[in-house]
């Protein structure tokens, strides 16, 4: 068991020492390409990945710290994108269910309408028909379009308090 303990030991000194060799090194270069902030994380997200690694074996310290911070540096930019493109998408899906409900909503309103009023309000607002283009169609005063259009607004605002 002390075996084990003074190799994790020695590993966790080697990594130390690379990390004291090679952290400012690291650091300054990925500031060229991120935020200090963000190089510093990046800086530790490295020496996190390669923890696991027999620092003996690696070469070319410089080159796998490197190599191993701009992948990290990548899978970051792509989780961020992959998460804007999510939430980009989630408001679109949000306001058209909240569309479709509406809609919805709007049918029944509609269809509880007295005839009179519904055919008014249907050839205005769907048909998209002026007071005076349905008054010809109908065969009725515009006066009396309006008046029925005030009715069936009247009708929509009253089932929409409800």
């Amino acid at each position: 068991m002390s075996n084990a303990k003074e190799l994790e030991a020695q590993a966790a000194d080697r990594l130390d020492s690379l990390f004291r060799r090679y952290g400012a090194w690291l650091d300054a270069r990925l500031r060229t390409r991120l935020g200090p902030d963000e190089a510093a994380d990046m800086v530790q997200e490295t020496y996190l990945r390669i923890a696991p690694y027999d620092n003996d074996s690696i070469r070319h310290p410089k080159a796998f710290l490197l190599r191993v911070a701009l992948n990290l540096v990548r899978d970051d930019r792509r989780r961020r994108a992959r998460r804007a493109r999510f939430l980009d998408q989630q408001p679109a899906a949000e306001a058209q269910a909240a569309s479709q409900l509406d809609q919805i909503l709007l049918k029944q309103i509609v269809l509880t309408m007295p005839p009179l009023y519904r055919d008014i309000f249907v050839l205005n607002r769907f048909g998209g028909m002026t007071y005076p283009e349905i008054a010809r169609a109908r065969g009725i005063s515009v006066k009396t379009v309006e008046w029925r259009m005030s009715k069936a607004l009247e009708h929509c605002a009253s089932r929409l308090d409800d």
